[in-house]
């Protein structure tokens, strides 16, 4: 199956050095190894947001080239919307790229690789598939 990542998960690989990997630093990897990440616009737009110096921001385009965008529909952002509905009457917030990377999953047939603790309410309301980390030896 393949893996639409959050943002929260490439943040936490990217910033580690490379001595000191965490389990989800570890299963991004292998899920690159795998090739089976994928990754949306706003997700990117959101990766390379707030980098402070050009060649930070430079040398992470350049690694994300590796993954090109899925192509957003524009029924994506109705489903995205209808989740946003549907979660808020039941009392539950999220933002508007969360709501888009369900609708993109739920669309694509994908799992969603995430650390964002909201995506376990979503879960509960949204026909949403969450990746697991796979346990590492060291």
């Amino acid at each position: 199956m393949r893996i639409l990542v959050d943002t929260c998960v490439w943040s936490e690989a990217l910033r580690r050095k490379t001595s000191e990997k965490s389990d989800i630093s570890r299963e991004l990897q292998s899920l690159i190894l795998e090739h089976r990440v994928e990754i949306i616009g706003p997700i990117r737009q959101e990766l390379l947001s707030g980098l402070r110096e050009d060649t930070q921001f430079s040398r992470l385009e350049e690694h994300l080239e590796a993954f090109p965008d899925i192509t957003l529909e524009a029924a994506d952002h109705i489903t995205a919307a209808r989740f946003f509905n549907k979660c808020r009457t039941k009392g539950i917030q999220g933002s508007n790229t969360d709501f888009l990377i369900c609708a993109v999953a739920v669309r694509r047939k994908m799992a969603i690789y995430t650390t964002d603790r909201d995506f376990q309410q979503f879960v509960k309301y949204l026909p949403i598939v969450l990746h697991e980390t796979r346990k590492f030896d060291y």
